[in-house]
């Protein structure tokens, strides 16, 4: 009962932001440089999805978005506990970003924790450069996580049960972010590597 809760809320937000996106898209009109990039009625540029947040890296060093997306970055709110669905993203994001680099385009592949209890600066750390050398993990308080979540959008929320071996469900889009425009389009999980790998090219060409 209390997952199908949480699923009915997903979904709800998940159709609030397609108002919102479409909102955005309608209102940019013709503008919108990265059109022909765009796979989804997704605007960018408009502030509405995405903007600062203050977290804490693998070095428990605490960083800001400007230290962090230095250059195009693959962002990705998630949870090291995660049994499949998670691992299964986030090695798709690296693996675009291998394909990206083959063609001569440097990115970065975020992975930001939405589970600051059990998720240290080391563990998630470890987590990310395991998945990717270039990976960044992040994680930080309960404040600032949520302060994150909330600047993207997303939504996670912590299932009942064992204190210590709990899930959470959470959104499952990756965000593309380019350091002169902030957010510019998504990406769902049926989405693969070179199709990812495709379109950011596309977003960072017409940049």
């Amino acid at each position: 009962m209390v997952r199908n809760i949480a699923i009915l809320a997903f979904a709800g937000i998940v159709a609030v932001l397609g108002g919102v996106w479409y909102m955005t898209l309608r209102g940019s009109g013709s503008d919108d440089a990265f059109a022909q990039c765009r796979a989804s009625a997704v605007a960018g540029g408009s502030g509405a999805i995405g903007g600062p947040f203050e977290l804490v890296n693998a070095k428990g060093e605490t960083v800001t978005d400007t230290d962090v997306i230095t250059e195009p970055s693959i962002l990705y709110f998630g949870y090291t506990f995660c049994p499949d669905v998670c691992p299964l993203d986030t090695a798709r994001n690296a693996e675009a970003v291998d394909m990206l680099s083959d063609k001569g385009y440097s990115t970065t592949p975020v992975f930001i924790s939405i589970d600051p209890k059990r998720d240290t600066p080391e563990v998630v750390g470890d987590f990310a450069f395991n998945l990717h050398e270039k990976m960044i993990g992040l994680t930080g308080s309960p404040e600032q996580v949520k302060a994150a979540s909330q600047a993207y959008k997303t939504y996670y929320k912590a299932q009942d049960g064992d204190e210590d071996y709990y899930l959470v469900d959470h959104t499952t889009m990756s965000y593309l972010v380019l350091p002169e425009h902030g957010f510019v389009d998504f990406f769902r999980r049926d989405v693969t590597p070179e199709q990812m790998a495709e379109r950011v090219a596309c977003f960072i060409d017409n940049s």
